[in-house]
């Protein structure tokens, strides 16, 4: 199986492609741009949004689900949102087709008396909600999140990291007071942060995006950002205080406890699928996929070893009270006794798919009263007693989770440099990986960094002790305090 995917260090892209195959997590469609996602690809997604649904109710969120299609008169009322997304907008102009000549086309006669939107995003079908809903400083606040699917006309795209369609969930609040939303919005960052490095095991780092890489409509857009292992940024989930933009486009006001009519405070926040390309370039090796056991789908795979059909009896036979005992734990576990697949072949695609832990037996385990683990991650294998295996074996994925996140933090830590001088981030930023340098906080130096380097300000960092002033590294100009650089994706 690993000689199918290519080496890392050979074509990182390829890799990339390679073990998203083999891993059976996805598939490009007949449409361009889209992808088909596999079960095994949903099911990581399906154990995402679980950790995180749960992460969101317990912050007294709710579910709801807003329609797909958006009038376009509704994006045409809040300009940056229009102007931030109107290259990305599917339309729909007709509502039916017609049989010519065997084939189908567009019935001329159907043309919609106003065309509709194939949703990029929702805040404006929401906010013509919660204008309805909301009179009375009582109906505040108002979270809501949508598990939903949107579409975005990308015309570069890469599986998971980049599609025309994409799975996300979508949070949309309204509240009384500007603090409240600052609040919500900061919020929410850090259970995105907590989700990413103790389910994903993916370090990140907090701050807000300047002023050309906010969300369209949005105040302040802050954001989790993950270094992959090529050195590239990932920005892996953002949540956007909106102020009063989208309340003063869509009219939405409430009445306060003194009587006063004022406009509502608003934030939206957001992850996706592509948290899994994410996953994949933070953990996987040349082996394919490799997954931290809190989110994988199977945490433990047994894989049953015999020649003989007295030899199958008793084999599975002994590996059924083990199974019991795991399932017990709350440990996902698959046994894998299909007849027409040779171990080692089931051994390699256990491997490709990232399941964390695998577990052999054979009638010498039987007879000695062992079986032969592997773990995913080091590829490390040994011969363990039956004896407490259950409390063996959740102690050994408790250990692949921490080890996992802090191999990657100390590729993090160890990618991530400070320079002081233009010519040192010239040379810096080749080696990929995060750079602090101080910026003066203009957008012509941004732009200038950018078309001369291809880095872009990742995030300015949100400081709980006063920041450090300097110079900026391009201009000279004062700098209040040093942004995060890197290449990304």
């Amino acid at each position: 199986m690993a000689n199918k995917i290519t080496d890392r260090k050979d074509d990182y892209s390829q890799w990339y492609l390679d073990v998203v195959k083999e891993a059976k997590l996805a598939d490009h469609s007949p449409v361009r741009g889209s992808m088909i996602i596999r079960p095994n690809g949903f099911a990581l997604w399906e154990n995402m949004k679980q950790a995180l649904d749960q992460m969101f109710k317990d912050t007294g969120h709710e579910n709801a689900y807003f329609p797909l299609f958006i009038p376009k008169s509704f994006l045409s009322k809040e300009a940056q949102h229009v102007e931030g997304f109107a290259k990305e907008c599917a339309v729909v102009t007709h509502s039916r087709l017609k049989s010519v000549d065997g084939g189908v086309e567009v019935d001329p006669e159907s043309r919609l008396d106003e065309e509709l939107i194939v949703r990029p995003t929702s805040e404006t079908i929401i906010w013509d909600a919660y204008g309805k809903w909301i009179q009375s400083y009582r109906d505040l606040p108002i979270l809501i999140n949508q598990w939903a699917n949107v579409v975005r006309w990308e015309m570069r795209t890469r599986l998971f990291l980049r599609t025309m369609e994409f799975l996300w969930q979508e949070g949309h609040t309204a509240h009384a007071t500007e603090e409240e939303a600052v609040e919500e919005t900061r919020k929410m960052l850090y259970v995105y942060k907590t989700f990413a490095e103790e389910y994903m095991a993916m370090p990140v780092l907090t701050g807000v995006k300047t002023e050309s890489e906010r969300f369209a409509g949005a105040v302040d857009t802050y954001c989790i950002e993950a270094l992959m292992q090529d050195g590239k940024a990932l920005q892996a989930g953002t949540s956007h205080f909106l102020g009063q933009n989208f309340a003063k486009a869509f009219d939405v006001k409430f009445q306060d406890q003194d009587g006063e009519h004022k406009y509502v405070w608003a934030t939206s926040w957001g992850v996706s699928t592509r948290l899994i390309g994410g996953l994949i370039m933070t953990h996987s090796d040349d082996n394919g996929l490799v997954l931290p056991p809190k989110l994988a789908p199977n945490q433990v795979v047994i894989v049953p070893i015999y020649r003989k059909d007295e030899q199958r009896e008793a084999v599975l036979n002994y590996a059924q009270p083990i199974i019991d005992e795991l399932r017990d734990k709350g440990i996902s576990v698959k046994l894998d006794d299909r007849d027409n697949f040779k171990p080692g072949w089931k051994f390699a695609q256990h491997e490709a798919e990232g399941v964390p832990l695998r577990i052999a037996i054979g009638p010498r385990d039987v007879e000695n009263q062992n079986l032969e683990i592997a773990r995913r991650d080091t590829l490390e294998k040994s011969i363990v007693p039956l004896g407490g295996i259950a409390d063996h074996i959740e102690e050994l994925l408790e250990s692949i989770q921490a080890d996992l996140f802090n191999a990657a933090k100390q590729r993090m830590d160890d990618a991530t440099r400070t320079v002081n001088s233009y010519e040192e981030f010239k040379e810096e930023i080749e080696n990929g990986g995060f750079i602090w340098a101080h910026w003066d906080g203009t957008a012509k130096t941004e732009e200038k960094i950018k078309e001369e380097t291809k880095a872009t300000i990742r995030l300015i960092p949100i400081h709980e002790d006063d920041p450090v002033p300097g110079e900026c590294i391009v201009t000279g100009k004062p700098s209040k305090q040093k942004v995060l650089f890197a290449r990304s994706y």
